[in-house]
């Protein structure tokens, strides 16, 4: 129970700074390509975390040539196609809200993974939760304010859905034999590659690193230098959540962990509710109470038979 319990409180951590980083990257997205920002993210991660295992425990991030395209996999499904596909429906003008939903859709496919593909029992109450937290991140977000179909941002989002399923998949059976930091590293690793191939880092835009930002919101006209909000979307927003998401889901299943997961939107509303004045309405509060509803059946369902 007690180790249950930790891995409960390292995903609602994980969700946290996912949804607090938010205020950070819509600052970033200013005056920096939406693609670009995931390419340092990853690339930084990498590099602080590789150097610092590499320094200390370098033993924990060895590998046999075997392992390398599952890896390779898990990096490049589980991290970059996760960014890029709501990256990419963000950028074709479907709105953020819908693609959000699509995206934590992930937990219906997870379900259904493990009760028709592995043949696994899947609690009805855990249906039952999907469908609770789904229908409350319809209503938190206002799917229906300001649609706009664009059927290449529509693939993207459902991309970036399927992709976080296979990302708390894999993770889920990964991480038995790998400590979160090096399944971080990896992932990242190979995520970066990804990247580094689409878009070469010669072309990219340093000047964003001498820029001031402004803060926005209660803090309008602070002036931010650009090196310390790219530093902060990187940590903040990347290296600690992955951290204690990938920590939360060696306790947990990953039908739970998927569900769980969806506290981060309404975190992220939240923040931004504080932080730039986009007050919520009746509806979404309502929506907010009915993820938290979905949470905690999920929390309370049995857990699934694992093969």
């Amino acid at each position: 129970m007690l180790s249950k319990h930790r891995g409960e409180f390292f995903l609602v951590l994980g969700a946290f700074f996912f949804a607090l980083s938010g205020i950070v990257v819509t600052v970033v997205l200013e005056h920096l390509p939406a693609f670009r920002l995931a390419e340092f993210r990853s690339v930084t991660a990498v590099l602080i975390l590789g150097t610092l295992v590499v320094l200390t425990r370098p033993e924990i991030i060895k590998m046999v040539r075997a392992e390398i395209p599952k890896l390779g996999l898990y990096g490049v499904i589980g991290f970059a196609m996760v960014n890029f596909g709501y990256l990419l429906g963000i950028q074709r003008g479907v709105p953020l809200a819908l693609v959000l939903i699509i995206e934590f859709t992930a937990s219906i496919w997870i379900a259904l993974w493990i009760k028709f593909v592995r043949k696994s029992f899947v609690a009805r109450q855990m249906w039952i939760a999907i469908a609770f937290s789904i229908f409350g991140l319809v209503l938190v977000a206002k799917a229906w304010d300001g649609f706009a179909f664009d059927l290449i941002g529509i693939g993207g989002a459902v991309m970036s859905a399927f992709a976080l399923a296979a990302y708390f998949l894999m993770s889920e059976k990964i991480g038995k034999k790998r400590e979160p930091i090096a399944l971080l590293i990896f992932g990242m690793g190979f995520a970066s590659i990804f990247w580094l191939v689409v878009l070469p880092p010669w072309t990219f835009p340093f000047e964003v690193f001498t820029m001031k930002m402004d803060l926005g919101g209660i803090a309008a006209g602070t002036l931010v230098p650009g090196w310390v909000m790219m530093a902060a979307a990187a940590i903040i927003g990347t290296v600690v959540p992955y951290l204690c998401v990938l920590t939360g889901m060696r306790l947990l299943t990953a039908s739970t962990s998927s569900v769980i997961g969806m506290l981060e939107p309404v975190l992220a509303g939240a923040f931004a509710w504080f932080w730039f004045g986009q007050s919520w309405d009746f509806i979404q509060l309502i929506g907010a109470a009915t993820v938290l509803f979905g949470i905690y059946l999920a929390d309370r369902a049995k857990n699934v038979t694992q093969k």
